[in-house]
């Protein structure tokens, strides 16, 4: 297989990374907090301006999981210039949905990007294995193990697109 990089500006989130996100995050059709101390979530893994007591259905679900896709698509784009598979550029815009726009464009991976240090920057991705201040990474964790298995999923999808 051919894998050529592009510029992050002709990438766009692929159809089935976009369902994967809706798989990974689940849906909850009422504002939960989904581990102690986190902030509360709804629809598809939502929460800016989610308050305890709202309700979503699934297309309202999914709606505003697409617009919070591009928006994190939107800050890749602004802080990535390095090129990227398509394969990559999936895996970085589903961790950004997941640890939030700032976060991501402030953390090593982007550093290392950046630096043209692809391997480097897939091993960055288990640097974020922490919940509300939990580590998720701890042996028998039952807090929020769900959180360190999408970690090692994402960190393989990653290599394997090198």
């Amino acid at each position: 297989m051919n894998k050529v990089r592009v510029t992050v500006a002709a990438l766009s989130l692929s159809a089935a990374a976009f369902v994967g996100i809706l798989t990974r995050e689940g849906y909850t059709d009422q504002a939960v907090i989904p581990t102690k101390g986190d902030v509360p979530t709804y629809g598809f893994g939502t929460t800016e301006g989610v308050k305890m007591g709202d309700r979503t259905t699934p297309v309202q679900a999914a709606q505003r999981a697409l617009a919070d896709s591009q928006k994190f698509e939107g800050a890749l784009k602004s802080c990535v210039n390095a090129p990227l598979h398509q394969a990559e550029y999936d895996v970085y815009v589903d961790l950004s949905y997941n640890i939030g726009s700032a976060a991501f464009c402030s953390s090593t991976i982007v550093k290392r990007l950046n630096a043209g240090d692809y391997a480097g920057a897939c091993d960055a991705i288990l640097m974020w294995k922490k919940a509300a201040g939990y580590d998720c990474s701890t042996p028998g964790n039952r807090r929020c193990a769900g959180l360190w298995t999408d970690r090692l999923n994402k960190h393989k999808q990653c290599m394997e697109a090198q």
